[in-house]
């Protein structure tokens, strides 16, 4: 199994912006500048039910990729949590995946207390599982 890492401060960003709204989907994009995980950019989600689908506002997203090539740095992971199902990909997420290069974050507060973060790679519909260090 493939391991990536996560830098504890993104990890707390992830988990604190999907507690700042527990019943909706939160999603957004992480950078990476020479190969290493770089900084965390939250985006709106504006999908119609946001209880159970993300979809990302589009001016935020194009903001988030703009400042990251201002910075020089490219997409590294898209994020979004599941607030009452596990933290692996549902029939939607592998539906919509357009990314095969990016890593898909996914954080299930449908937990006790524990954090649950998973990452995958999902090209053409297929999943693979990658662990995740901090």
């Amino acid at each position: 199994m493939k391991t990536i890492k996560i830098p504890r401060e993104i990890v707390n960003q992830i988990l604190q912006h999907a507690q700042s709204e527990p019943e909706k989907e939160i999603c957004g994009l992480i950078s990476e500048k020479n190969g290493e995980a770089g900084h965390c950019y939250p985006v709106l989600n504006i999908a119609e039910h946001p209880e159970s689908l993300f979809l990302m506002d589009g001016k935020e997203q194009i903001d988030a990729l703009r400042e990251m090539r201002n910075k020089q740095e490219s997409l590294f992971a898209i994020y979004h949590s599941h607030p009452h199902s596990e933290a692996y990909p549902s029939q939607i997420d592998l539906n919509e995946s357009q990314y095969p290069d990016v890593i898909y974050l996914i954080v299930s507060l449908d937990t006790k207390g524990v954090l649950d973060l998973r990452a995958y790679r999902i090209d053409n519909k297929q999943i693979e599982t990658l662990e995740v260090t901090i």
